[in-house]
């Protein structure tokens, strides 16, 4: 059964008179088994959620389940070209799944890398889709025209651990690497690398995000996030969060950033107030796994998932680990602003 929790979350700083106002925020059980990752919102919408084999997607509005799209082995994200698919990126086979909006079916399979499936991005200004990889012994990105379903240019990346990416629309895509707290510059002519950016004191950085207006580059790290100038490479802001980002929210309307932490359980709403100041208007409560985020621009509201598990399971030898306990319950997060 569907359980809905509504609550109204109290302002921690409120910095911009714009945003002070405190979040509309609505919880939902949508169920469901397996594990998640990212969790993306297409241009109806619709919420949809990585959950291990399988992708659920969801009436973000009621917490409805709308549909759940098969043949996803250890998937991790969702992208949305302007034609009607979507695509992913699974683990499990190094394929991309190719997805049909109207009926939810899977139509194709693509290869779309050697190892290490993991992040996901539609880039508009080349329309290509890029799935960004844990390959070894480095990470690469995979190029795919979304129209024609071809594999179209691998890039090779400086780091193993390349997480979320973000395109400026002029010719250069930015990709976090985890491993190296440094961002790669990918020319997207020749589809190479072209510079590396250090960008310390961020300590693992995972989600990105970017505001074009100002050439801003938001990369969300665990305890820390930071702003880079997207002409230099130069951090020129900091911002305290919670632990255990994976992820980072944007909505461009309202200069609105939101980082989750999974293992702080809460998402840290910032402002942009000028190019290289921020301000953290609200620190929303969630719960502990929730690290990861999709924001609906129409609707700004932002999204942030994680199930619920019971007691752990005794460990299958003596001396060793006990495993995970059953999903008991699988929330959704909407936070409204």
């Amino acid at each position: 059964m569907r359980h809905v929790v509504l609550s109204a979350l109290a302002v921690v700083v409120a910095a911009a008179p714009l945003t002070a106002q405190a979040s509309k925020t609505q919880k939902f059980n949508i169920g469901g088994e397996g594990a998640f990752d990212y969790l993306s919102v297409d241009p109806s919408g619709r919420v949809f959620i990585s959950r291990s084999n399988h992708v659920m997607v969801v009436d973000g509005a009621t917490g409805n389940v709308l549909g759940d799209i098969k043949d996803t082995p250890r998937v991790h994200g969702i992208a949305f070209p302007p034609n009607g698919l979507a695509f992913t990126t699974n683990g499990g086979d190094s394929t991309s799944s190719v997805i049909d909006l109207k009926t939810l079916a899977v139509k194709q399979k693509i290869k779309a890398g050697k190892d290490g499936l993991d992040g996901i991005m539609y880039d508009d200004a080349t329309d290509k889709i890029l799935t960004i990889n844990h390959s070894k012994p480095m990470g690469t990105a995979v190029v795919i025209d979304p129209k024609t379903a071809a594999v179209v240019a691998t890039i090779q990346l400086t780091g193993d651990g390349p997480e979320g990416g973000v395109s400026d629309g002029k010719g250069h895509i930015y990709i976090n690497l985890e491993d190296k707290n440094a961002i790669d510059v990918v020319d997207t002519k020749t589809w190479k690398v072209v510079k590396t950016w250090k960008i310390e004191p961020c300590d693992g950085p995972t989600g990105i995000a970017m505001d074009r207006a100002t050439n801003r580059i938001f990369s969300g790290c665990s305890k820390q996030s930071v702003v880079v100038d997207a002409a230099t490479g130069k951090v020129v802001a900091q911002i305290p969060n919670g632990d255990g980002v994976d992820a980072l929210g944007w909505d461009q309307s309202q200069k609105l950033m939101y980082i989750p932490a999974g293992g702080s359980g809460n998402v840290t709403v910032v402002h942009e107030d000028l190019p290289d100041k921020y301000s953290v208007v609200e620190t929303v409560p969630t719960m502990r796994g929730a690290r990861t985020v999709a924001v609906d621009v129409s609707h700004h509201t932002a999204y942030v998932f994680t199930p619920e598990y019971g007691p752990s399971t005794p460990p299958a030898t003596a001396g060793g680990r006990a495993g995970r306990g059953p999903v008991t319950a699988a929330w959704l997060f909407s936070i409204k602003r």
